[in-house]
């Protein structure tokens, strides 16, 4: 890892605005496939105990979409939080979310719960513009997620969400960049071993 350079920024600028504009060009069918096949294999990984506080998103910028899987959780009896970035440059906080919570859009235009109850999660679900075999993850730049799982102790297991077609090689992780613990895309679940 090392320290982010005006060079490093721009590359890794770039790369975020293509693979961005790549997943939003996805045809529907594939899109549609490629959702159900990542869905299937959060809810195999959840398994069928009550799996407590997940942390999942809202959909954005043709993020793959999860509603069916947080609606899974919530059969269990677990509960299901939405991230809340309030603050620039400070950690997020997770409201409580249900089928039937009223979004309203923050921080980058982010849908998020407009009330419900802060909760501390168990398991973050986290979305991905870019990710490598080492679990790094390549993210929309602001930190949010780095900042909030650097802030809780003890740290929640994280499972990054993403298309396959995001998978890179090398995109010069940074120092402060905390990497998942498992990667889900449609061709299945890996955990990362370090």
């Amino acid at each position: 890892m090392r320290r982010e350079t005006n060079e490093i920024r721009r590359r890794r600028s770039a790369l975020r605005k293509q693979l961005i504009a790549e997943r939003l060009e996805l045809a529907p069918a594939v899109r549609a496939a490629a959702e159900t096949a990542i869905a299937r294999a959060l809810i195999t990984h959840l398994g069928v105990a009550n799996p407590g506080v997940v942390a999942c998103y809202w959909p954005h910028r043709g993020e793959p979409d999860l509603q069916g899987v947080m609606l899974r959780i919530i059969d269990l009896g677990g509960h299901v939080a939405i991230p809340a970035p309030l603050l620039p440059r400070e950690p997020m906080e997770f409201r409580s979310w249900g089928p039937r919570s009223q979004m309203v859009a923050g921080v980058g235009g982010v849908l998020l719960p407009a009330f419900g109850r802060p909760l501390r999660p168990d398991l973050v679900i986290v979305p991905m513009v870019g990710f490598d075999a080492k679990g790094h993850r390549l993210g929309y730049g602001g930190g949010y997620y780095d900042r909030t799982l650097a802030a809780l102790s003890p740290r929640p297991r994280t499972i990054g969400v993403a298309f396959e077609r995001a998978r890179l090689r090398s995109f010069d992780p940074q120092q402060h960049d905390i990497p998942v613990d498992a990667i889900v895309t449609e061709e299945g679940f890996r955990t990362i071993v370090r």
